[in-house]
């Protein structure tokens, strides 16, 4: 009996020091989003030098683009939200990653322009709001679960303000600028760690997803849901790649 036990302690001890005893498997889903087509040429937010917008010594020194639609030569597509959807409770989620590195995301406010333009923050996280700029604003969130946020931010101010958002958001939420319209940003809040924008080059990679059947989903911002039902069979130690995922270029017309 007491050799059973010693046995079942130290296989009990090996597993979570090595976590080689998790029932669950974890891998990859990767892949790449681009434009099918041509994408509309968009006009700038703000022309660099216009005199007549709101703080033009901040906001028009340089001129804002507009990021509805951030597409390279190659047409691959950035700043697309790729997340695990859950029908219903929240994932096995990987050791590694049921806590997440940082306490706080940063969103930051330069040049009258929203940084980043796509964010992804766990419920377990906050957003720390801080701005760049010699000028004012104001954070505005538009969310379908949390109570919203309409608070003001000083011009360099760094210190800033921390908002939480306790629930998952079925979808991104806008978030807007009442001083400066010309301002929009998206957030994605998420109960867990399987979510991430695409980047410079339309990428995604999400790793130590918990193997099995998954559906994932695809959203950019003109288009709304890019793929609203992308199933993906995840096995252990590998990475799938779900391949180029084709957004129409005239679903990116407004």
């Amino acid at each position: 009996m007491m050799r059973s036990l010693i046995a079942f302690t130290m296989l009990i001890t090996g597993c979570l020091v090595s976590q080689t005893c998790l029932a669950q498997g974890w891998g990859t889903v990767t892949g790449k989003v681009v434009v099918d087509g041509t994408a509309p040429t968009l006009k700038p937010k703000v022309v660099k030098g216009d005199q007549n917008v709101k703080d033009p010594s901040v906001c028009s020194v340089n001129g804002i683009p507009d990021k509805s639609i951030t597409v390279n030569e190659k047409g691959e597509l950035a700043n697309c939200f790729v997340y695990l959807y859950m029908r219903r409770g929240t994932p096995d989620i990987h050791p590694d990653l049921k806590v997440p590195k940082d306490a706080s995301v940063l969103f930051d406010q330069k040049g009258c322009e929203f940084f980043p333009h796509s964010l992804v923050v766990r419920t377990d996280q906050a957003v720390k709001c801080i701005s760049n700029d010699a000028c004012g604003h104001n954070v505005h969130t538009f969310p379908l679960k949390n109570e919203p946020y309409n608070l003001l931010i000083g011009a360099n101010d760094k210190t800033g303000a921390m908002l939480e958002n306790p629930q998952a958001e079925p979808l991104p939420m806008q978030v807007t600028c009442d001083i400066h319209p010309w301002m929009r940003s998206y957030w994605l809040v998420v109960d867990h760690p399987y979510a991430v924008v695409t980047d410079a080059e339309g990428n995604f990679k999400i790793e130590n997803v918990p193997e099995g059947e998954h559906t994932f989903r695809i959203w950019q911002e003109r288009v709304g849901y890019v793929e609203r039902g992308l199933d993906v069979e995840i096995k252990d130690g590998q990475v799938t790649n779900v391949g180029t995922i084709k957004v129409e270029a005239k679903d990116l017309e407004e």
